[in-house]
């Protein structure tokens, strides 16, 4: 009976070593990475495949000799498969392909706000079933995958509505494809495309642009676009890979699944959302701090005197300086924007201040050349007065005619006479000719000196005028000088609150 019982034994469990269990399907073979096994996770494989053979074993498997070339020959990738490349490998056309599509964000390389353009360099993977293409791995020595050229298969027309150059990026010449037809494709993407960039706040600014992937042609019936992840994913692995941003800081990306409706057509589309901010750091030191620096100079201005005329050329030079830096902005700002960038608000208002500053120093000079004119016009007066003296009194000269700049001296003694003589001394008594001589002489001295004694009275009035403009001109730089201070302080307090004041909100 033992032996009976042995015997049983041992011809049942040979029996069962025959049949082992089959591989999973879903797990990665050994050759396959763990990306490549969570992109299998995403596909179904047909219930036909779960069966091992009757006839199968693991030790068949292992010592098969199946390779790449045969299986190539099993699938027809050859000429006869060119029926399957033209048409969309579906074997019901009423059910729509699903392209299941991963955006990776690999550089921000230039964007430029004068052409409303976003170049960026992105990572695209499709994926998507061929129901055509099926094998059993175990027939094939556990061959779960294989890569083969991308010229073999049909493939989504994947385009982006914004693009506007075409992609200089060369395309891969392979894609992967599963046992159980799934496919794989990866192309790097170099794109440029538009962007409307809201430069209201610059460079204070963030920029949102879409990258919006779609079919050419095939309706949302034919080709379904899927999302391979969600968002927070994208913008975490953008992160990890980014290798250049330019002047701008990657902030996330928003991947949104949409249904357009482009020229009457349903097409389904990938909306990739790039949200990034500028560095502002240059543009504060480059530009807003230096145009500040210049309404400083212009405050100081104040402190040089307007007689020389130097005031006059160092207002007019700093003034040129803002408008070479306006200039330079107007090569950087768009000429389409919706409202009037806050840095063009600040260049225009510091450029009004110095403006105003500017005609400011010309009134308060034309007021003193006005002060000056009064002065030598008086002068000139003056010296026609002693020039009408020596005509009338041809023996009388005219010793010391200005005692003080304002003061008139007339001559007093004649021409002929000595410092140290009297008139009454060099009167001759016993000559009648020469008595009567002298009295009329005398008589145009008394007349001339009453004239003389005249004109101080009458120009006591022209006196008070005398630095009537310099004094007026120094109470209009006081008072312009206060209002120039509060208005710049108003201003650029107004400006610093309009740049921070949505980030406040």
């Amino acid at each position: 009976m033992i032996a009976a019982f042995l015997f049983l034994l041992l011809i049942t469990g040979g029996f069962l070593s025959n049949f082992t269990a089959p591989p999973e399907f879903n797990q990665p073979t050994a050759n396959q990475s763990s990306d490549d096994g969570e992109f299998l996770s995403n596909f179904t494989k047909p219930p036909e495949l779960n069966q091992p053979t009757a006839n199968q074993s693991s030790d068949d498997v292992h010592s098969c000799n199946k390779t790449y070339q045969d299986l190539f020959e099993h699938l027809y990738l050859d000429k006869k498969r060119e029926k399957f490349i033209m048409t969309r490998p579906a074997k019901n056309h009423s059910k729509p392909t699903v392209v299941t599509l991963d955006v990776l964000l690999y550089a921000i390389l230039d964007v430029r706000e004068k052409e409303q353009i976003f170049v960026s360099y992105v990572w695209v993977d499709m994926m998507w079933t061929d129901e055509y293409i099926q094998w059993n791995p175990v027939d094939f020595c556990g061959i779960g995958e294989i890569d083969l050229p991308t010229k073999l298969f049909w493939k989504p027309d994947l385009t982006v509505e914004e693009m506007t150059e075409k992609d200089k990026a060369t395309q891969s010449p392979f894609l992967n494809v599963g046992y159980f037809g799934n496919i794989l494709l990866r192309n790097d993407m170099v794109l440029i495309t538009t962007c409307r960039m809201q430069v209201y706040k610059f460079p204070f600014d963030t920029q949102s642009c879409n990258l919006t992937f779609k079919s050419v042609l095939h309706k949302a019936q034919h080709i379904q676009f899927k999302l391979y992840g969600d968002s927070k994913m994208a913008t975490e692995q953008a992160k990890e890979v980014m290798k250049s941003q330019s002047d701008w800081l990657f902030i996330n990306i928003t991947l949104t699944n949409q249904t357009i409706v482009n020229f009457y057509i349903n097409q389904s589309t990938v909306v990739a959302t790039i949200t990034m901010q500028r560095r502002s750091v240059l543009y504060i030191v480059n530009f807003i701090v230096p145009v500040l620096l210049f309404l400083c100079l212009d405050l100081a201005s104040f402190m040089i005197s307007e007689r020389g005329g130097e005031k006059l050329s160092f207002k007019v030079t700093v003034l040129l300086a803002v408008t070479v830096m306006q200039l330079i902005l107007n090569e950087i700002l768009p000429s389409s924007s919706d409202k009037i960038p806050l840095i063009a608000i600040y260049c225009i208002g510091v450029f009004g201040l110095m403006l105003m500053s500017l005609l400011e120093t010309i009134v308060v000079m034309y007021l003193l050349e006005k002060d000056s004119e009064h002065q030598d016009s008086k002068t000139d007066a003056d010296q026609s007065l002693c020039r009408d003296c020596n005509d009338k009194q041809e023996k009388v000269k005219c010793q010391n005619c200005f005692r003080d700049i304002k003061k008139w001296t007339h001559c007093l003694f004649p021409c002929d006479a000595s410092p140290g003589e009297m008139p009454s001394e060099l009167l001759p008594v016993s000559n009648e000719a020469s008595s009567s001589h002298l009295t009329e002489d005398s008589y145009y001295s008394e007349k001339e000196g009453m004239k003389a004694l005249s004109l101080p009275l009458s120009s006591t009035e022209e006196e008070r005028q005398t630095g009537y403009w310099e004094r007026m001109t120094k109470k209009i730089n006081r008072v312009f000088f206060i209002f120039h201070i509060t208005s710049a302080s108003l201003f650029l307090a107004f400006m610093s609150y309009s740049w921070i004041k949505e980030d406040l909100e």
